[in-house]
């Protein structure tokens, strides 16, 4: 399928790049026009199974696809800034900024395809989809997807059964940010394998949790669907305990969908979770 390799320049000087595609048919059974999807940690805009077979449906739906890099990126990258070159990838990149990384790409999308937009994020980027629009009023999209966000939360990870590697991990990336070695790149285990610098982890996974989306959610004024796999807790302390905090929290916009034998990456459970998404984004255009 012939795709458009594409590039945006963020507000905030830093040149990302993207794929769009646009619908063989023009007739739109959904109530956006395009959809941009946001990888999640250490991923980039063409490796994902995951979003080639979720970007397939959007097409037959009439929807275009937009999948794009943030500033996080793969592992490591080196950004093209207008300040010059820039570290920059999973490793060191600050969550907040992804801000301005959606912001640049939500108005590429508007302008190549219709005012109609909206978001699909899996893991970090359905995070980083969340935090952009609770936290840049700016921001306009008509529909949200976020595809098993991890609950970042320090003090739940320090009760979970992890809870003391987690914390000696975040321990040795505080004392080496006050020891003024913050860049110093750590290879952690908990929340996930990655390596990290230690301002990162600190900054990611702090007690402050700033990118805990459960307090968050409330400001996202669009509808949400967010999804989670039924078995994906069994494997990472994120996802523990999230299905039910998110009931309890009774979001006017949000609906929550578990999707069964579906783990992180919804290996065994495309079919469902695909079927879901039409069926929620079709009852949304009735």
């Amino acid at each position: 399928m012939l795709v458009d390799l594409v590039q945006t320049t963020t507000r905030d000087g830093v040149r990302l790049d993207g794929m769009l595609q646009t619908p063989a048919q023009s007739t739109r059974t959904w109530p956006v026009d395009g959809l941009c999807f946001v990888h999640g940690t250490g991923g980039n805009f063409y490796a994902s199974s995951l979003f080639d077979a979720i970007g397939e449906r959007c097409l037959q739906r009439g929807c275009a696809v937009l999948r794009v890099n943030t500033r996080g990126h793969d592992g490591i990258s080196n950004a093209v800034t207008s300040k010059g070159g820039r570290r920059l990838g999973a490793a060191y990149e600050i969550v907040d900024d992804c801000r301005h990384d959606l912001a640049a790409w939500i108005d590429f999308l508007k302008e190549r395809v219709g005012p109609r937009v909206g978001l699909v994020g899996h893991s970090l980027g359905a995070v980083k989809s969340l935090y952009a629009l609770a936290h840049d009023t700016s921001l306009h999209v008509e529909r949200v997807i976020a595809i098993s966000p991890p609950r970042l939360s320090y003090a739940w990870f320090c009760e979970s059964p992890e809870g003391q590697q987690f914390l000696g991990t975040y321990q040795r990336a505080e004392a080496l940010v006050e020891a003024g070695q913050p860049t110093t790149l750590m290879d952690v285990q908990l929340p996930l394998p990655i390596a990290i610098t230690a301002a990162g982890y600190v900054e990611k996974y702090g007690p402050d949790e700033r990118y805990n989306y459960l307090p968050f959610m409330r400001s996202v004024r669009v509808p949400t669907l967010l999804t989670l796999g039924a078995i994906e807790a069994e494997h990472n302390m994120a996802f523990r305990g999230a299905a039910e905090m998110l009931r309890e929290s009774q979001h006017r916009t949000l609906t929550l969908a578990t999707i069964a034998d579906a783990d992180h990456f919804y290996s065994k459970a495309r079919p469902a979770l695909i079927a879901r998404l039409d069926e929620w984004l079709t009852e949304a255009d009735a």
